[in-house]
């Protein structure tokens, strides 16, 4: 078996256009978020879904702490807000508008889906974590989803 090189393992994976969310959690400071990629549906019954954050972050931590978290799924107009998201401290929710969910979960304004979850659990994954969240509240709203693909940030064209 040849030795996958993660350069060339990023670049063909990079291939595979995924939407891109801020996870987040209330604790006892306030709020706390990250910029997490690798999101999916994972069982319709019951309804769960996964996501692996980095072992490296320093957000994930404090909201597997809360034990309920909120995965926000960004519109193609939020890009700065996601890189915003993405930097590691900082008052990442300075001058962010939101609202709390079901489990008093930061649901930010203005994106396109939500989805609030109740941890169920982490797995060791390499150098991330797999995480099982069960849902406990969803919404949706109009708009397109901001899109990253083959290392950039892109969005549909018009889906009329």
């Amino acid at each position: 078996m040849a030795e996958i090189v993660p350069s060339r393992f990023k670049d063909v994976l990079g291939h595979f256009a995924t939407g891109v969310t801020i996870v987040t959690a209330m604790e006892a400071e306030g709020p706390v978020g990250f910029t997490c990629q690798s999101f999916t549906s994972l069982s319709l019954d019951p309804p769960l879904v996964a996501l692996a954050p980095s072992k490296s972050s320093t957000s994930w931590p404090k909201i597997a702490a809360a034990g309920s978290f909120c995965v926000n799924v960004l519109a193609a107009d939020q890009e700065m807000l996601c890189r915003a998201f993405a930097i590691s401290g900082g008052d990442k929710f300075a001058g962010v508008k939101w609202h709390p969910g079901a489990n008093g979960d930061p649901i930010i304004d203005g994106v396109l889906a939500w989805v609030e979850c109740d941890l169920l659990g982490a797995h060791e994954a390499g150098d991330h974590e797999l995480v099982v969240g069960r849902v406990v509240d969803l919404g949706v709203s109009e708009g397109s989803p901001l899109l990253f693909y083959r290392g950039a940030f892109t969005h549909l064209g018009s889906l009329d």
